[in-house]
This record gives C-alpha cells, structure tokens and sequence, in this order.
C-alpha cells in the first residue's frame, strides 16, 4: 500500500468511493470512447444505485465523462455545465448480478463524432478503479498505466506479433493481461505500458492482420 491507499485521493466530494472514483470511471470511459462525449445513458448498480446521489456519485461520473479531474472545483456544478457543453445524459438502476461490486456503473456511450462504446467497472475503494468490461468483452484495466486493449484472432504468436512491434519501437511494457472467450475465437489484450504509445505505434500493431480494433489510453488521473 501507498500512502494514498490510507488517506484518498485529493479530490472534490465526501466520499473516495462514490465520488472520487466516480469521476475516475468517467474519465475512463471517456478514454475508452476515444472523443467527447455526446451522449451517456449511466446504468448504476448496488451502493452506486441506492446511495450515490446524497455522496454526489451522479454528478461525479458526468464531471468524468467531461474529463474533468478528481479535484476539480467545479464537479457540484457538474450537470450545468453538461447541459452547456452538450453533454445529454440520463441514469437508470440496473442489477449487474450478484457478483459485481456494489459501486459497479455500466456507460452506454455516443461520440460527438458518431463513436459508440460500452463500458463497464467499479469503484474499489480509495479512488481506485477497475474497468472490467469493453463492448461486451471482458477484461481488467485499473487506468493506473497508459494502456493498450486490442480485439484480435486467437491464434499462436499473436501476443509475440503485438509484443514485437512495441519492443522495436522502445515501449515497455509494465504488465500485460490476455482474455478470451473461447479458443480460437476472439481475444483480447490489456497492455499496461511505462509511457504513453504514440499515434503511429498504435497505427503499427493495428496493421497486424490478426487485430480487429485497438485502442490506447492515457493513464487517468
């Protein structure tokens, strides 16, 4: 542990979990889209559902989905200047399953420039996040380390292939995971990197013949 894992993040709000790592899942999910958002139906689940109004989680998750940090003075505010930006948002309470966290927020989300994109994660606690699930597909991400997620083939020497061109090109790696579905089918993997990938690196591992999509993602303060 850190001494932020005791103390919090600095942020605006009452609560680390319901506000602070709210703001972080938004931030997420924004990434994740790719541009601005302009349009989020914000399903909440457990504690985000029952609780997250009096701790402010619904303004905290459209402060996110605007990029806005966790210590950003204007988070009360936060639906005011959504209506300014625009920004069309609504909530609904969904049930996620007796196995998700109690602080689980799934986004349905549509781009100024036409992009759509599901995501799904949790609070954990502390300010800290996991987003779980992308399009459908599972996966784990904390958005601690600029991130790469790829869509690809399962088939050998494909983790070599994306591997391969990142170490040529002088990215390092810090951690990666692989998920799939079944063999054979599609996977997917989640490559936490110590520095952020440039346009072209990215342009590079796209161009393999076994990737369907991939996307790159700044570390979320």
């Amino acid at each position: 542990m850190n001494i932020f894992d005791i103390i919090g993040p600095v942020m605006v709000g009452p609560s680390s979990s319901h506000t602070a790592g709210a703001v972080r899942l938004g931030n997420a999910a924004r990434a994740i889209l790719g541009q601005p958002v302009a349009k989020a139906v914000i399903g909440l689940h457990g504690s985000f559902a029952q609780t997250g109004r009096g701790h402010g989680t619904d303004l905290a998750l459209v402060a996110g989905l605007m990029g806005w940090p966790t210590d950003d003075l204007r988070i009360p505010q936060a639906f005011d200047y959504a209506r300014e930006a625009p920004l069309e948002y609504s909530f609904r309470t969904i049930n996620a399953g007796d196995a998700a966290h109690p602080n689980f927020v799934r986004f349905w989300l549509t781009g100024q420039g036409g992009a759509e994109s599901q995501v799904s994660g949790a609070s954990i606690g502390g300010g800290r996040v996991v987003i779980n699930e992308v399009d459908g597909f599972p996966l784990e991400f904390t958005g601690d380390f600029p991130t790469i997620l790829t869509l690809h083939e399962d088939r050998p020497g494909a983790v070599a292939e994306v591997t391969g061109i990142l170490s040529r090109r002088g990215v390092n790696i810090a951690q990666m995971r692989v998920f799939r579905r079944n063999k054979g089918g599609l996977a997917s993997m989640v490559l936490e990197t110590d520095q952020p990938v440039d346009e072209a690196d990215i342009a590079a591992v796209a161009g393999l013949s076994m990737i369907k999509a991939v996307r790159s993602i700044n570390a979320i303060g």
